[in-house]
């Protein structure tokens, strides 16, 4: 009888080994994002700052939806521009799940970039867009916070000077949580593929 039973739990643990094995296998493996994976970062977690229509806004605001992430400002000759109307693309891409996108660009230059100017930089692109204005006090910490560069570039009279920064995106899933840094240059088609892989993902 010991014998019968010892051979029972053999090939029960056997019968389990091979369940395990096969539940690995078959497990959802991981997605392949073009963009640059930093899911778990401790970083670029939350903002407090207030949009270009005055309202207060944080992270919690966008609950359910994507939300990319852009620091610039609109005197940007080139990286600026093309980022936000990349941006703009890759909202019609998505289809239906274009409504699920939240744009947001963080001006570097809140000095010159009042919420007139933002609002209406932000309609050139999308409506849906906003663009996000700390103080200069706020853009200290936020740039430490966000692993942001920026620096102010003297031009040839007191207003006409350029800012040098990052260039790369914040991409962050429904749930809030930042997953991806899309760098500068990607391209639209890329990141609309970073979001569905983002949105077909189980929460």
């Amino acid at each position: 009888m010991h014998k019968r039973d010892a051979i029972k739990k053999i090939a029960a643990c056997a019968v389990s080994i091979s369940a395990s094995g096969l539940f690995v296998a078959c497990s959802e493996a991981p997605p392949k994002f073009t963009a640059v994976d930093v899911t778990g970062a401790d970083y670029a977690k939350d903002f407090q700052l207030n949009d270009h229509n005055g309202k207060s806004r944080s992270m919690k605001d966008f609950a359910g939806k994507l939300v990319v992430i852009f620091f610039g400002y609109t005197q940007c000759p080139d990286v600026c521009p093309t980022s936000m109307a990349e941006l703009a693309e890759v909202k019609k891409t998505l289809g239906a799940d274009g409504d699920k996108l939240q744009g947001l660009f963080i001006t570097v230059d809140p000095q010159r970039d009042t919420p007139e100017i933002l609002k209406a930089y932000m309609a050139n692109f999308d409506p849906s867009f906003l663009a996000l204005i700390p103080t200069p006090e706020q853009l200290v910490g936020l740039a430490k916070d966000f692993k942001v560069y920026y620096k102010k570039v003297d031009g040839s009279t007191p207003t006409s000077y350029t800012m040098d920064h990052s260039a790369g995106s914040y991409v962050y899933d429904t749930q809030g949580r930042l997953r991806l840094y899309a760098r500068y240059g990607s391209g639209a088609p890329a990141l609309a593929a970073d979001l569905k892989l983002l949105l077909n993902q189980k929460t």
